[in-house]
């Protein structure tokens, strides 16, 4: 079957100019959608007490998502919890610093944050090393920053407040037909696709998956996995996929 329609399981570029996979699609006359498969939301109340961790109970948090901090002052206000003005926070990012102004006055607070990551702050950690930190992260979040902190000896705990789930697709469930290839890059894009479309039938068309994790969980769900990434010969996924279809559709 020759390849023509491609879906990337991400959300639609803002700038297209120089995106590898707009680029790919111009270079093999590929017709090209994006969608992203799954989405981020927060927990639940009862999501949070089953955790057993009391809010009141840090006078620090650690920020990596505007999601996780919604989700934060949404729980503090459910429990009756005035985040107090000596409160710690420390971002990954100025925009994630920025975003607390929805919820306090910022010129007020000790707001800290980083370039890139939390980890820019090692120094503003070792001044605050009596803090007791609360690290707000996803369910799939790495132990990154945790370890980060137990190399400075700095008292933590973890919690989840947001999470990643299935994304509604039933807006492309009328053309998912037309694709050829479907291109994914986690192990929850994959089961939103079992989850969205539970009949579906793989049949010829071929998917793509970046990482190890990814391509297990294409396997675990009973489906062909046809192009993996990253591969020594094709560290990126664009790369892979322009080999695999040059190849393939000079077959047809």
């Amino acid at each position: 079957m020759k390849i023509t329609n491609v879906l990337v399981s991400q959300p639609k570029p803002v700038k297209t100019d120089g995106n590898p996979y707009v680029m790919l699609a111009e270079k093999l006359k590929l017709n090209l959608d994006f969608r992203q498969f799954i989405k981020v939301e927060g927990v639940s109340f009862k999501e949070y007490r089953a955790q057993h961790l009391n809010l009141p109970d840090f006078t620090a948090v650690v920020f990596t998502s505007k999601v996780g901090i919604d989700t934060y002052f949404k729980i503090a206000k459910e429990i009756k919890f005035q985040v107090p003005e000596d409160m710690l926070y420390f971002c990954s990012t100025e925009a994630i610093a920025l975003y607390l102004q929805k919820y306090i006055i910022f010129r007020k607070r000790k707001i800290f944050y980083g370039k890139k990551t939390v980890s820019d702050l090692t120094d503003t950690f070792k001044k605050h090393s009596d803090a007791k930190t609360l690290v707000v992260q996803s369910d799939v979040s790495t132990d990154e920053i945790p370890k980060f902190l137990d190399k400075l000896k700095i008292f933590h705990k973890e919690i989840v407040l947001y999470k990643t789930v299935s994304a509604d697709l039933s807006d492309i469930k009328s053309e998912f037909e037309k694709y050829q290839l479907l291109v994914f890059f986690t192990p929850a894009g994959i089961r939103s696709l079992k989850e969205n479309f539970p009949d579906w039938k793989q049949s010829e068309v071929k998917i793509a998956a970046f990482g190890d994790s990814t391509q297990e969980e294409v396997k675990k769900l009973g489906y062909n996995l046809d192009i993996e990434a990253p591969t020594p010969e094709n560290p990126s996924m664009s790369m892979a996929i322009e080999q695999f279809i040059t190849a393939n559709n000079k077959k047809k």
